[in-house]
């Protein structure tokens, strides 16, 4: 099952280079919560300072644990991460990621 979700990163050249410095080297442990979670590939992309995550599931799973609870580690590396992400104009009340929704699909035979 692939997921698409959309977030946006403040608006500020050094923030947006060091979010991107870190998700060089991703912890361990979040990574594994990920692979637990089901989740067999996820990307990030970026257009200006939107954010675009691409995720391959077996369960239908969300990076950020869909509301449960998070291990320690896990939950750090989120609020850290927060600290360079803003939520999109139109989130919920404490939306992260926004599940984008499938508009064209074209695939050459």
């Amino acid at each position: 099952m692939t997921t698409c979700y959309a977030l946006d990163l403040k608006d500020d050249p050094a923030l947006i280079a060091e979010y991107e410095r870190w998700h060089r080297n991703v912890w361990p442990e979040v990574l594994d919560h990920l692979r637990a979670s089901g989740i067999t590939q996820c990307s990030i992309h970026r257009a200006g300072n939107r954010l675009f995550m691409i995720v391959e599931s077996s369960t239908g799973a969300a990076t950020d644990g869909g509301g449960a609870s998070l291990p320690p580690r896990v939950q750090e590396w989120e609020e850290l991460m927060s600290t360079f992400q803003q939520p999109l104009p139109f989130a919920k009340p404490g939306e992260k990621w926004v599940r984008t929704e499938w508009v064209f699909e074209w695939q050459a035979e």
